[in-house]
């Protein structure tokens, strides 16, 4: 096992939950990584990773595995020893101590802690729809005409309703439904979009390898087990929008984005035709990103006026992962514009002129 090259992850990751302003996670990440040094209980949780490369895990988002595993369990409610050090509505949590409670829980409960992190981190983060945003109203104003929506890698479908939300935007800017229970709150900087235009959304519909299902307790769970413990209004936001969906008979495909995208996507008349996706394209295999790319551009070349095609993301650069870029292709001509750097959970967005 390659202790030098888990710790490393470990080490990266905490800085970067600094950054994201999740302090226990970093309190928590750093104990796991002094916990890998000395060769104690994480490693029975990281052995799949034991020989894999730092790109790997990073793509593979393997602290973030763990970290989903034990905040499950801490939510299941069966291990209130480790629950008792994490944070509430009314106390801030303490990591160092929420780890050496972890670790005498491990052993025990290692085979569930292990099946969870064989799943792909999918946090269907609703905060990520005020970047999103920028892209559909940058469409709605060039098209002029009511939206298809299409999402890729949906997850549980939450931003599929994201004209259903409310976005406060910073300064006077606002947008969406003022009685939504859903309330985005983002700082847009820059030159933003204009929020005066209302969009219409005409259809909308999304595929995911392996959806989350709403229904499930467990995999309602499951997604809120991804939200850091310590950031209470994203896990309020996500509570708000799972009621909504749930409402609004949520539906996500069981599908392969490039062969869904090639089946559902094509333009069609009097509509913008517009594919989304957060925070997913680091995840598929090379080669399907190939596919999907071409999917894209076929569905590109036969835009027209009437019957426009676009690819909104909101995605890191592929040379620096740390960089988040919300970005627009727009057919007929096939412009690629990078309309804004993003915080990765949509808490910012500084747009570009």
């Amino acid at each position: 096992m390659n202790i030098d090259k888990l710790t490393y992850v470990f080490d990266v990751q905490a800085t970067s939950f600094v950054e994201l302003g999740s302090p226990f996670m970093a309190q928590i990440c750093a104990a796991v990584a002094q916990d890998i040094r000395a060769g104690g209980p994480s490693l029975m949780l990281l052995e799949p990773w034991g020989e894999a490369s730092r790109r790997q895990m990073f793509d593979e988002a393997t602290p973030i595995r763990l970290f989903g595993a034990l905040h499950d369990l801490v939510l299941s409610g069966e291990a209130p020893d480790l629950a008792r050090h994490y944070p509430t509505d009314d106390t801030a949590g303490d990591g160092a101590a929420a780890w050496r409670a972890a670790a005498q829980v491990i052993p025990s409960r290692r085979e569930a802690l292990a099946a969870f992190m064989t799943h792909e981190p999918q946090t269907n983060e609703v905060r990520r729809s005020a970047s999103l945003l920028g892209g559909f109203l940058e469409v709605a104003r060039a098209s002029g005409l009511p939206l298809r929506c299409f999402e890729l890698g949906a997850s549980a479908g939450l931003n599929q309703f994201w004209n259903r939300f409310h976005y406060d935007l910073g300064g006077d800017r606002a947008w969406g439904d003022p009685a939504s229970g859903v309330r985005i709150v983002a700082d847009w900087r820059g030159q933003a979009p204009d929020t005066d235009r209302a969009i219409e959304v005409v259809e909308r519909a999304a595929c995911d390898r392996r959806p989350v299902h709403l229904t499930d307790p467990l995999e309602r769970r499951r997604l809120e087990a991804y939200v850091w413990p310590d950031q209470r209004t994203r896990l309020a936001n996500l509570r708000a929008a799972i009621d909504l969906a749930l409402e609004e008979r949520v539906n996500v495909d069981v599908a392969d984005a490039p062969s869904w995208t090639r089946g559902r996507g094509a333009p069609k008349l009097g509509t913008a035709t517009v594919v989304y996706h957060s925070i997913f394209f680091q995840y598929m295999p090379k080669e399907s990103q190939a596919a999907l790319v071409q999917a894209l551009a076929d569905h590109g070349a036969a835009a027209s006026a009437q019957a426009p095609f676009a690819w909104v993301r909101l995605e890191p650069d592929m040379h620096d992962m740390r960089t988040i870029e919300m970005r627009l292709t727009l057919w007929p001509g096939g412009e690629d514009r990078l309309l804004a750097f993003s915080h990765p959970h949509g808490t910012w967005a500084d747009w570009c002129s």
